[in-house]
C-alpha cells in the first residue's frame, strides 16, 4: 500500500529526491546520489551548503533571542544589519525594511513608492510601470508588477496591467533593430508609457537589472538604466530595482545595478542576503524616498510578523561579512566570465544553443527550440541535468517570454577552478543528449 502524501509538492504526487545532507557547492541525496547545485537552488544558497561558520553564529543567536516582535523592540542584529547595508548600498540607500521573503520586499518598496508621493500631499500617483518579461514575485501585488505569461495566466482578473515597458532583449529586438543604432527604444519607452498614463499617475518603475527567471539573464544594454534614471527623475517617477537575484554578489558586483552608472531611489535584496540560511529579504530606500515619510507619519505602511527577527538578521549579516572576507563577489565575476566563454565557444558544436548570456554568476542560456520535438524543452533540459547530476533553474525567452527554451546557471560564488570544470563536464554531457535528440540531426 502507496503511504499517503500530506506535503503539497510543486507538481503533486511528483517523486521528488529527499535531500540528506549539503557541503560546498554539493547536495546529497538519501539514495547517496551526488548532485552539483548548479543553480544555488533557486539562485539562493549563493556561499554554499553547510558553512560551520554561518552555523555557529545561528546557534548562538538563537541560544540568545530568536523573536522579537518589530512593533515592541528592535535588536542589535537587526540594527548592525541595517547599518551594514546601509553602508555597502550606493548613493543614499540607507533605510532598510526588513521582511521575509522577495516578494515580500518588492511589494513593500511598491507601497514604499506610493507613500513617499502621498506624504507629500500628491495622492494620484498610485500607478507602477514594469516590463513585458519581468518576474517580481508571487503575491497579488507583486505579481501584478511581473511580466511573466506563465505565472500571470491564473489570476489574470485579480491582477494590475503594470507591465507595460519593452523588455531590453537585444537578441530578439522587439523593435527589429541592432544595439548600435537603436537609439535605446527600449529604454525612451518608458517616458512613451509615462506620458501614456499622466507622470502625475505614475510612482514608480521597477526592473530587475538583470532579468532572472522571465528572460534567461537578460542584460541591457550599455546606458540603459543611465537613460531609465533621466526618464525617472525627469517625470517625478521612482526607480525601484529588484536585484532580489541579482543582489550581494551574483553578478561579479555587489549589486547588479551598478553595472551601470545608475543609482536607483529604492533597491530591493532576497535570496543572497542570507544565502538560504534564513527568510529574509529588506527594501532599501533612500534618503530622498524616506524624507517626506520621516517629516509626516514616520510609519511606513508594511510589515510582517517575522520582520526583522534577530535570528534571521544575525544570520544575514554573518553572510554579508562571510562574502566580503573571502572575495565572493570577484569570484563570481572571474567564475563567471570562464564559464560564458566555454559554453559559447561550444556553439559551434551545439547550434541549437541560441544565446549565453548575463553577468558572473548569473549566466542565461537559450536554446532554439526550432531543433526538438518538446512541448517544454526546459523541462527537459532540467530533467537530463538533474538525472547527470547538474541541477539548473528554469527560465523562459522568446517573444514577450512565452517560449520554454532556457534555463539559469548559477552556482554558488564559491565555486573553484576544478569545481567549474566538473560542472561544464556535466553540462556537456547534458548537451550531448541534447545533441542526440535533435529532429533530422545536426
Amino acid at each position: 500500500m502507496t503511504k499517503r502524501e500530506y506535503l503539497i509538492k510543486p507538481l503533486v504526487g511528483e517523486n521528488y529526491p529527499t535531500i540528506d545532507r549539503g557541503e560546498s557547492i554539493y547536495l546529497w541525496d538519501k539514495q547517496g546520489k551526488k548532485y552539483i547545485d548548479g543553480s544555488s537552488g533557486a539562485v539562493a544558497a549563493s556561499i554554499g551548503h553547510g558553512v560551520k561558520e554561518i552555523i555557529d553564529e545561528m546557534v548562538k543567536q538563537a541560544s540568545k533571542v530568536a523573536f522579537v516582535y518589530r512593533s515592541q523592540f528592535t535588536s542589535e542584529p537587526a540594527e548592525l544589519l541595517a547599518e551594514k547595508i546601509g553602508k555597502l548600498a550606493p548613493g543614499d540607500l540607507n533605510w532598510s525594511f526588513f521582511v521575509n521573503s522577495g516578494t515580500e520586499a518588492t511589494e513593500t518598496a511598491m507601497k514604499m513608492a506610493i507613500q513617499h508621493f502621498q506624504e507629500r500631499g500628491i495622492h494620484t500617483k498610485t500607478k507602477i510601470i514594469s516590463r513585458s518579461m519581468s518576474y517580481h514575485g508571487i503575491t497579488i501585488g507583486s505579481l501584478s508588477m511581473s511580466g511573466h505569461p506563465f505565472r500571470r495566466k491564473r489570476f489574470t482578473s485579480l491582477l494590475e496591467d503594470y507591465p507595460m515597458v519593452e523588455a531590453p532583449y537585444c537578441k530578439r529586438c522587439p523593435y527589429e533593430l541592432k544595439p548600435e543604432n537603436c537609439g535605446l527604444l527600449c529604454a525612451t519607452a518608458l517616458e512613451r508609457t509615462i506620458q501614456k498614463l499622466g507622470s502625475e499617475n505614475v510612482a514608480a518603475f521597477i526592473a530587475e537589472p538583470i532579468v532572472g527567471a522571465a528572460g534567461a539573464a537578460l542584460t541591457p544594454p550599455k546606458d540603459y538604466y543611465e537613460k531609465i534614471k533621466d526618464i525617472c527623475e525627469k517625470n517625478d517617477v521612482l526607480f525601484i530595482a529588484d536585484e532580489v537575484m541579482t543582489g550581494i554578489g551574483r553578478t561579479g558586483e555587489m549589486f547588479g545595478i551598478s553595472h551601470w552608472k545608475c543609482i536607483p531611489d529604492i533597491l530591493v535584496l532576497g535570496k543572497g542576503l542570507a544565502a538560504g540560511y534564513t527568510p529574509i529579504a529588506v527594501a532599501i530606500a533612500s534618503d530622498r524616498v524616506m524624507k517626506p515619510i520621516l517629516e509626516g507619519s514616520r510609519l511606513v505602511m508594511s510589515g510582517h510578523t517575522f520582520s526583522a527577527n534577530p535570528l534571521s538578521a544575525n544570520i544575514a549579516l554573518t553572510v554579508l561579512n562571510y562574502v566580503e572576507k573571502n572575495g565572493l563577489v570577484q569570484n563570481a565575476k572571474v567564475q563567471g566570465e570562464k564559464i560564458r566563454l566555454k559554453i559559447r565557444e561550444w556553439q559551434k558544436k551545439y547550434p541549437f544553443i541560441f544565446d549565453v548570456r548575463g553577468e558572473g554568476l548569473l549566466i542565461g542560456i537559450e536554446l532554439n527550440e526550432v531543433f526538438f520535438n518538446f512541448n517544454s524543452l526546459t523541462n527537459h533540459v532540467i530533467e537530463v541535468a538533474k538525472n547527470k547530476g547538474l541541477l539548473l533553474y528554469p527560465a523562459v525567452s522568446g517573444p514577450y517570454g512565452k517560449s520554454e527554451n532556457s534555463f539559469l546557471l548559477s552556482p554558488p560564488l564559491i565555486i573553484t577552478d576544478q569545481q567549474v570544470d566538473e560542472l561544464l563536464t556535466l553540462l556537456m554531457q547534458v548537451f550531448n543528449v541534447l545533441k542526440e535528440e535533435v529532429k533530422g540531426g545536426v
